[in-house]
This record gives C-alpha cells, structure tokens and sequence, in this order.
C-alpha cells in the first residue's frame, strides 16, 4: 500500500472515531432511518424510487435534524449512477459546470446516469439555481435539494416546479429514542462507556431539542463526557445534566418563521385567544424580530380587526408603537404585552375592513364620474 494511500486511512480512521456522536450514528440503509414514514414507508413513492434506483429531481425541505441530509447519503450508497455532493455554502458556479461536464461524459460515455446532491441549496442565488434549470430539465443530472427554507420562496418557482418536493417533519420521541439506544449501545456510539441514564431523561433530551436529531445526539455525548464517572466507572446523567447542555437554545428564526409566526400571532389575536398570541409574540422577540414590524401589525388589527367594536383600540396600538419607538427592548416587551391582551380582549368589529375593499372595489369598477355640482370645492357664479 502506499504511504498517501496509509495517510488517508488513518485520517478516516480518525474521523469515525473522533467526529460528534451525530456523525458517527448516521444511517448506513433505510432499516436505519429514523422517522419520516409519512414520505418513506413502505409503499411510499420516496423509498419506491430509491429502492429501484430511479430518484428523479427532488427538494428535500425541513427542519435541521430531521435527516435530509442522511437519506442523501443513503441514496449515495445504494444508487448504481454516479453521485456528486455540493455544498452551496462552499460551491461557486465553476463547481456546478465541472460536475455537469463530467454527468454529460457520464452519460455519452457510459450511459450512466447522474445525481447531484446540493445540501442547503437555498443558499445559492438567483443566477447560480437558474445554471442548473436546463440540465434538469433534460435529465443530464437528476438534482436533490436539502433545504431549511419552504421551496416556495426560497427557491426559484422555475427550479421547483422542474422538482418533486419531500417535506421532512419533525421527529417524535417514538422516532429517535431506538437511534439513542442504539447510540449508547454500538461501539461507533457510546458502547465503550458505562453510562446510566433513565427513559425520563432521554425523552426530556428529545423534547428539549424539538425534534432535532442532530441535537439529541450531540448533546446526548456532551453530557457523557462532560459527567465524571463514580468509583466503579459508571457515568449517571440525569434531568439537571440534560438541562444544564441544552440550556443553550438558539432561536431558528428565517423567512418561513418570519411569516408563519406573524400570521399565528395576528390569528390568536384574532381568535381572543391571548395567552397564544403572547407566546407567539415571546417568540418573535427571542428571535430577534423588529419591535416596530411588531408593532405596526398591531396598529393595523386595531382598526381591521377591532375596529368600530373599540375605537379605543387604535390609541392603544399607536401608543404602544410610539413606546416601541422611545424604549426600545427589552422594556418595551411589556407595553407590547399590555396592548396585544387588550387586543385580545377588545370586542371585534371589522366593518371599516370590509367597508373599504368593497369600495377599492368599486372605484376599479365604476367610471370616474364628475364630482356632483353640490360637492364640487367651488360656488357657481352669479349672474
């Protein structure tokens, strides 16, 4: 063997043992695949198309940790066409026409097909997505996507409609505790370590870490290795330690939650019902959100929600946006907190809503007739 070839085994060698616990546990076939039965269950087109090696262009869209990326590699290992990965936080546009050169070869040569992995494929721009429309379109590659975003406005309309999409779903306790026992049972996991640890624990693991498997796993090491064993080598994590690695929660926050959280916000208000409207509104603040986009959303449910039914409700929403203006967070979270439970409160009416789109309406309708004389800004003259 020679010494690059002896290099290169150590540096594999080295990754499988000291890459996070996600890394290594990552699913070798779909026997492995944790959840997603929805799209991969037997008898689903997905597993259809990967189990006969005909995957056609595709969008896998979701959450982190919900193994896009994984099923990737799966279909990597499985397919018999030649499989390339691109990261479009990396890649450039040269990248994206070396590896459709080498498919035409693949294809003219050898007759074999092509698959081009691009993981958080949102991230490439308009010019770099549109590169990739007409090789799809004539089936030089058979493209899959993995996405955070919603394809439909993270992505261009031309590239989805050429794509199937798979939406990836949160997993459940049921989903990822068999892949924690397995974690701390193979060797490639924690097998090598004596570690207690309680079902209780776990599923606290997994609900603090929302469905992220990713997570569960990382921080299910993190606190392994971060617990002294007793006398006897045994390593106890428990409730405190689980909370005390996932205390660290960031906010995902993008264009999607941007629009969904506003809308549940405004529906919950809408609905009277205030103490969802409040945790929709915590949300949005944790994460970072613009206090006046808040706030103005807030000015306007007070006139097309709560309306006639409460004039006051006006002056309460413009003086919590002036509050916003002049406070600023984190202060202003209680003035904004004040009026969405007033909104919530507040009798609905939305007469001035419907009243003025049903004229718009009949402005575009109706011709612009003159202004009657009566009406007119002017006296008609003596004579």
């Amino acid at each position: 063997m020679q010494t690059s070839d002896l290099f290169s085994q150590a540096s594999e060698e080295y990754k499988k043992e000291n890459a996070p616990l996600a890394y290594r546990m990552r699913p070798k076939n779909l026997s492995e695949f944790a959840g997603q039965k929805h799209i991969l269950d037997n008898g689903k087109l997905l597993r259809r198309l990967i189990e006969t090696d005909r995957i056609q262009s595709c969008i896998f869209f979701g959450q982190p940790g919900t193994g896009k990326t994984s099923l990737a590699h799966i279909i990597a290992e499985t397919t018999h066409s030649v499989f390339f990965r691109l990261n479009a936080v990396e890649a450039n546009t040269s990248d994206v026409r070396e590896i459709i050169e080498e498919a035409k070869k693949q294809r003219d040569y050898y007759q074999k097909k092509s698959i081009l992995f691009i993981d958080e494929i949102h991230r490439f721009n308009k010019a770099q997505q549109d590169r990739l429309l007409k090789d799809v379109e004539e089936g030089t590659i058979s493209l899959i996507g993995a996405t955070t975003v919603n394809p439909i406005y993270g992505l261009n309309s031309a590239l989805v409609s050429r794509s199937r999409l798979f939406e990836f779903k949160p997993l459940s306790v049921v989903d990822i505790l068999p892949v924690i026992h397995r974690a701390l049972k193979t060797d490639v996991g924690l097998g090598k370590k004596n570690i207690s640890v309680q079902d209780h624990s776990l599923k606290l693991l997994v609900t603090k870490c929302e469905g992220d498997l990713r997570q569960v796993l990382n921080n299910l090491e993190l606190a392994a290795l971060s617990t002294l064993p007793d006398s006897t080598g045994l390593i106890t994590i428990t409730d405190d330690i689980i909370s005390e690695v996932t205390s660290a929660k960031v906010m995902p926050y993008d264009e999607n939650d941007h629009y969904d959280l506003i809308s549940a916000f405004i529906k919950s208000m809408r609905a009277s019902k205030e103490n969802d409207a409040l945790y929709y509104l915590a949300r949005m603040i944790k994460a970072g959100e613009d206090p006046l986009f808040l706030a103005r959303r807030m000015v306007i449910f007070a006139s097309e929600d709560v309306g006639l039914a409460d004039s006051n409700a006006l002056s309460v929403a413009i003086n919590v946006f002036r509050a916003c203006e002049v406070i600023g967070f984190p202060e202003a979270q209680i003035n904004m907190s004040h009026g969405v439970i007033y909104l919530c409160r507040a009798p609905k009416n939305r007469d001035a809503y419907e009243k003025i789109k049903e004229t718009m309406k009949r402005v575009e309708d109706l011709p612009n007739n003159p202004v009657p004389e009566h009406l007119r800004n002017w006296k008609s003259p003596k004579y």
